[in-house]
This record gives C-alpha cells, structure tokens and sequence, in this order.
C-alpha cells in the first residue's frame, strides 16, 4: 500500500492520478475521457488509480476554465409508443459521447404541458452545451428560441421552419405507403390508422404517405379522432374492439408503433378475430417484441439505438461549429413488409 503523501485528505485532482502514475496530466485526462487516440492499457491504468484514489471530475473547475459544462441535455418524454424506447435512445447517446467527457441528464418533457419551462432554465441558467429533444411540432417553439439564442440543439423529428437546424427523422410518409401497399396485397379493402396529435410534425407526414396511398387504390379508408397515438393503450383497444363489433369495420390496420399494435391485437382477440385470418395488421418496430406474438404480424424497424447514436453525433458537430444545413438525416425504413410465416 503507497504511503500517505502530501495530498492525503485532500480532494484528488488530475494532477494526483498524474503523480500517482507517473503519466503527464494532459496525458491523465485524456485517459479518463476514454480517448482512443491514448493506448487502451493506459486508459485501464489511469482507471483504475482514479478509483483507488477516489476521483471525481469538478465539473465546475471545468466550466470556469473552458466555459463548457460538458454536459448534453435529453429533454424526453416517458410515454413513448415503443417499448424499451428511452433505453435504446440513451444507449445511443451515450455511445456517441464516449471518449468525449460529456455526460447526460435527462429531463422530463411534458407534452401536455409549457415545452419552454426546462429549455429557459437551461438557457438561463447555462445548464448545459447542448439539448436533445423528441416529438417535434411542425412550429416547435423550442425550436424557436434555440434558434433565436444561437444555442446548439438537434432533434427527433423535423419542423416547417425555413431556417435550418439538425435533425435526425424516419421516413414516416414512407412507411404509411408501405404499410397501405402490404395491406392492399393481403387483401384489405377498408384501412386505417391512428395517428399522433396533428401538432406533432410526423402525423403530418404519416398523414400523407397514407392519404395518397388508399387514394391511389381508390380504398375505403378512415382516420379516428376519439383516440390517438398518445392516448393510453387501454382507450385505444376500447375504441378498436368498439369498432370491430359495428357494421363495416377496417380490415387493414396500419400501426405506427408497437403499444398501438399489441393493443389493436388484443382488441381483435377480444372480439374472437385473428391477424391474418381476415384482417391485417402493418406496424412500425423498435424492438424485437414482435418476434413473440402468434400469431405474427408484418413490421419495418426503426432502429432507435442508432437514431441515439446520430443524434449525439450531429449535436457535437453542431456544438463544434458545423452547419445545421449539413446536419439532417432522414432515416429509411429498415425491412420490408412480408406475409407472416407462422
């Protein structure tokens, strides 16, 4: 065991793991930001004496030396129509922040509530580098004032502003074409969706792909305004088995995510129907929970694991000056839809 030096009870710094360990304390803070550029058995022994001497980044040291607070800001909102859906965008985030001594805070966004309250504390209160938010409006005033203080963001989701931002988005017009296209093959002859809230930007987009594509069959087609993506899943497979049990109910469901669907198929189940036995059902996936169900049911994946991971690579370019022009990504579809085997 090393004898107790000069800095015994004091708090330890960079400078002590570099004492420590003999490595040169530009060196020592590379290390423990995970830099690829400094040789993994250093990383492992600069680790390891961190935590046997107890060290804990002062982020507040940073941020009067740097400026920055080398934090990100998630402003998410918990009820998601995917499973496992803040996991998968976390673990994203995080992985494209490794090596770079950015850490993560997560805080709630309340849809239903004053979307600017958390990013004027942010802004006021220089709480953060960057923000990262989900569920865009077509005018999202979040993204108004961004913009307006020149502060760097990126989003899940686009809006109709002319001026540019980043973003990464699915192609959700796409996948409501083909959704309605898989739907037609089996069979279906009356369509329909449940759509996000009209002020969220991808029901916009989901809208149309859907729209033009029953128009371009010439289908019967209905779009429900009692219940919507967001409503709780037990409204909506009320609504679904209600539907079922009157004359001419849809045989084609399009699901734009994995909670409306399971609860789509358990109004159907409850109404003694099957998938696939007369009615289709066409989702949209985040997960392989689908992979369970029997009977199965067609999907296309939206991987949101990689989505996380575009949306904390985007944002640091964008903190590091890049263009938000350059920084727009929308994603394709991954999959296409088939007939189910089982």
């Amino acid at each position: 065991m090393p004898k107790a030096g000069p800095n015994a009870g004091r708090r330890p710094t960079l400078r002590t793991i570099a004492e420590h360990t003999g490595f040169a304390v530009a060196t020592v803070s590379r290390a423990l930001s995970d830099d690829p550029r400094i040789a993994k058995a250093t990383r492992q022994t600069v680790s390891k004496a961190a935590a046997e001497l107890g060290y804990v980044p002062d982020r507040a040291a940073q941020r009067l030396r740097t400026g920055r607070t080398k934090v990100i800001s998630l402003l998410l909102n918990h009820d998601h129509e995917f499973l496992g859906f803040t996991n998968e965008l976390l673990t994203g985030i995080t992985g494209a922040l490794r090596g770079t001594g950015y850490a993560v805070t997560v805080i709630p966004d309340y849809v239903g509530g004053d979307r600017l309250e958390q990013v004027r504390k942010i802004l006021r209160q220089n709480l953060a580098d960057g923000l990262v938010f989900t569920r865009t409006e077509s005018f999202d005033p979040r993204v108004r004032l961004l913009l307006e203080h020149e502060f760097p963001f990126v989003t899940h989701g686009r809006t109709e502003f002319t001026q540019p931002h980043a973003f990464v988005d699915f192609d959700n017009e796409r996948f409501a074409r083909d959704a309605v296209r898989y739907l037609v093959a089996q069979g279906a002859t009356r369509l329909t969706m449940i759509l996000p809230e009209q002020r969220f930007t991808f029901a916009q987009h989901l809208r149309y792909g859907f729209l033009s594509a029953v128009r371009e069959y010439g289908l019967a087609y209905e779009l429900p305004e009692e219940v919507t993506l967001d409503s709780a899943p037990g409204d909506v497979l009320d609504y679904v088995r209600r539907r079922q049990e009157q004359d001419d109910p849809p045989d084609g469901h399009v699901c734009v995510g994995e909670v409306a669907a399971m609860a789509t198929l358990a109004a159907l189940t409850d109404c003694g129907r099957r998938a696939c036995d007369g009615v289709y059902l066409a989702a949209k996936r985040a997960s392989p929970v689908f992979e369970l169900y029997r009977p199965q049911i067609a999907t296309q994946f939206e991987d949101v694991r990689d989505v996380g991971r575009l949306l904390g690579d985007l944002l640091l370019r964008r903190i590091g000056g890049e263009p938000a022009e350059k920084l727009q990504i929308v994603q394709d579809p991954l999959g296409r839809f088939k007939p189910p085997s089982i």
